[in-house]
């Protein structure tokens, strides 16, 4: 047992680093993009011309998601051989290929009366510039679908390093596009770009599948059996991120009808808020997985119960302490990050306030990548995708209802601006979104909990409420700590001047930190005691992997 649970915390702490490379990239590409544009109709065009090839890459490509696919893959090898494999690819290859291609025909001449619906704020001229924008990235569901093919391969012949190269190109190539391709092409440079960086991301794939003479080999004839487990096992992940890209369609259609820019705002906040929850919830839910799966296909139920706490406890001991100094430190991240160029000052101010209510909802996106991954680890698919058909409805919901209260000008609407500090920006409506996007992410918790059906032993209950209260006390310690500074320090500090902000944003982070850990260690908590021991340990030999394309955005 202190064998996994080391494994866990070292294996977490090797995906964090690893996905903290692609996010340092990530945060490099939204500056690039916030620096040249600032929060304005082109960045608003820009990631409006993402949904529909998302949600094409969502209904198609996501049943050849990795984590569906190397089980299978593994399994069939084990039984009956590489050649068994390399067939078993290949009716994968030509089934995805056929159904991409019968997608994008049925699709392609619907997009002129499409885009309208899902960009109501948007000028006939800009609706042009859009269609345009999102025929060429029709290109990136295609490659994207082949790398999680070809990853699968990666990943079980544990050639990690590669895999985890592949989004560190993807984000390069969208860099390369604002750098290189757009003083050529104009705003469709952005967009050759996110296509260069899919191809890029497939591409580095193939040497390991050649070399590990795993390339598909189609046998002439499709096979339902070959395909039925990976259908079967894909259909509730592929319904489960599909309400979620409807969400953001939904949402992003509502910010086309507000204030110029409030779609950006949304998108670079979003991308923000990802940084956490990549570093923390998907890592550790990654890490947990097959440990998960295996102690309940072994029978060893009682181990997968410790194994599940223990990583839903270190998710808690990480993620609440992190988010309350995001929104302590919300306009110094953002001012920092994003702040330079045409990024304007109220561009910052909304982007930071966007940021500080989407943090409210981190904690719980975080733990749903284990727990969703904990019910599917015991082949549990309906609930998850149940919970998160009902947060997502309700989301939707939330968002209607907001947006119309907003026009009547609420009480709690301006009170909530003022706390924010945007009570006398232009656009402070956008908010709201952040807000509905949060509720249907509490209401994905509850709706979890309530369909899990049976009850989990009463000392993990303990266990992880215990860590949920010292988690919340540090929290506050850190956040106050980080505070303090920053008023301290106010009257000293020039907020348009950027270095002033970094270096005030970076003094209160580290007495944030430094109060959270004092915090902890006054409390006796057992994760930082399993935590310092895992970092004594002898780092394990595994080398990271990342989260697959559909969480790169």
């Amino acid at each position: 047992m202190d064998t996994e649970q080391s494994g866990l915390h070292q294996a977490a702490l090797l995906l964090g680093g690893s996905a903290l490379a692609s996010q340092i990239l990530a945060l490099l590409r939204d500056r690039l993009l916030a620096h040249t544009f600032g929060a304005g109709r082109e960045l608003d065009l820009y990631y409006t011309a993402f949904r529909i090839p998302d949600f094409i890459f969502v209904a198609v490509g996501s049943f050849l998601a990795v984590t569906v696919l190397i089980p299978v893959l593994l399994e069939r090898e084990r039984v009956s051989g590489p050649e068994a494999v390399q067939k078993m690819l290949g009716t994968l290859l030509v089934f995805f290929a056929l159904s991409m291609l019968a997608v994008t025909v049925l699709v392609l001449p619907l997009i002129p009366h499409i885009l309208p619906w899902l960009a109501p704020g948007f000028s006939p001229t800009e609706l042009v510039t859009l269609r345009h924008l999102t025929y060429v990235l029709l290109l990136s569901p295609l490659f994207l679908g082949l790398s999680n093919l070809f990853g699968a391969v990666t990943q079980a012949r544990r050639r990690f390093l590669t895999y985890a190269l592949a989004p560190l190109l993807y984000n390069l190539g969208i860099i390369l596009g604002v750098i290189g391709l757009y003083p050529i092409f104009g705003i469709l440079g952005l967009v050759y770009g996110v296509v260069l960086g899919a191809l890029a991301h497939f591409l580095i794939q193939l040497p390991v599948v050649v070399k590990a003479g795993m390339f598909p080999r189609f046998a002439g004839m499709l096979s339902w059996q070959e395909l039925k487990p990976i259908v079967s096992r894909s259909l509730p992940r592929t319904l489960a991120l599909g309400s979620n890209q409807l969400v953001l369609v939904f949402i992003l259609a509502i910010a086309s009808t507000m204030t110029v820019g409030s779609i950006a705002v949304f998108n670079l906040a979003y991308n923000l808020q990802s940084v956490p929850l990549a570093l923390v919830g998907v890592s550790y839910s990654i890490a947990a997985f097959p440990t998960l799966a295996r102690f309940w296909s072994g029978g060893n139920h009682t181990e997968f119960l410790s194994s599940a706490s223990r990583a839903l406890r270190h998710i808690i001991f990480w993620s609440v302490p992190i988010a309350a100094l995001f929104i302590v430190l919300r306009a110094h991240l953002v001012r920092t990050i994003l702040g330079s160029g045409s990024f304007t000052w109220q561009d910052t101010r909304l982007t930071a306030a966007v940021l500080a209510v989407f943090t409210i909802s981190v904690v719980c996106q975080s733990i749903i990548q284990l727990v969703d991954r904990a019910y599917y680890a015991v082949g549990k698919t309906k609930e998850p995708v149940i919970a998160k058909l009902l947060g997502s409805a309700l989301a939707i919901a939330a968002t209607f209802i907001l947006v119309s209260w907003v026009e009547l000008g609420p009480i709690w609407f301006n009170g909530l601006t003022n706390i924010l500090h945007i009570a006398n920006v232009t656009g402070r409506e956008v908010v709201v979104l952040p807000l509905a996007f949060s509720i249907g992410t509490l209401a994905n918790i509850f709706f979890l909990w309530y369909l899990f059906d049976g009850s989990a032993p009463r000392q993990v209950v303990y266990d992880v409420g215990r860590t949920l209260g010292d988690s919340l006390l540090a929290a506050f310690f850190a956040g106050t700590a980080a505070y303090l500074v920053i008023r301290f320090t106010a009257p000293y500090v020039d907020l348009q001047f950027a270095p002033w902000v970094f270096a005030q944003g970076l003094l209160a982070g580290i007495s944030g930190i430094v109060a959270c850990i004092v915090a902890f260690s006054f409390l006796r908590s057992k994760e930082l005691g399993e935590l310092w021991g895992a970092l004594h340990r002898r780092m394990s030999k595994m080398v990271p992997v990342q989260p697959g394309p559909e969480d790169m955005k």
